[in-house]
């Protein structure tokens, strides 16, 4: 299995970054989940991802952890 960090983007406008943050994670708890993602892989390599909602949220209810590839 290979490891990626998953990084989410949004502009905030806020007058510290503290702000910024509650503001993320407000935005985080009460809306809809965020479509752009930026990815790294372990060689460092970036693409940036837009997913498509109606297909993120089919592969969301699936539990991938049950499937014996991922063990």
């Amino acid at each position: 299995m290979h490891k990626f960090t998953v990084t989410v983007t949004d502009e905030i406008d806020a007058e510290t970054a503290e702000e910024a943050a509650l503001l993320m994670y407000q935005q985080l708890t009460k809306g809809p989940a965020l479509l752009h993602y930026s990815v790294t892989d372990e060689t460092k390599i970036i693409t940036n991802i837009t997913l498509d909602r109606e297909k993120a949220h089919e592969f969301a209810l699936i539990d991938h952890t049950a499937d014996p590839g991922n063990w």
